[in-house]
């Protein structure tokens, strides 16, 4: 039963429209701060940032300090879910 659990604790990660478009936005520019994300998608920061929080617990998304900021790129599950996903369109 807990693998189900993990299994639906990963699906409800990405279960977003607006974190499926984080996720292909990252594959394509990866090492993204939120700021970026949110103004490339024109989205307000605090929408992004709460997104991105959700795709990180999930595993989906890394967060890489840098001097000013913390930089995201997509995980090898986050790669696994979009090829799933483009499967399924």
């Amino acid at each position: 039963m807990e693998n189900y659990h993990r299994m639906e604790g990963l699906v409800r990660g990405f279960a977003n429209h607006r974190r499926i478009q984080i996720l292909y936005l990252l594959e394509k520019q990866p090492e993204l701060s939120v700021d970026d994300i949110a103004d490339i998608l024109r989205v307000h920061f605090k929408t992004i940032s709460a997104h991105v929080k959700r795709l990180a617990v999930a595993g989906l998304v890394m967060k890489r300090a840098d001097a000013r900021s913390v930089r995201h790129k997509i995980t090898d599950r986050a790669k696994t879910v979009l090829r799933f996903l483009n499967e399924v369109q």
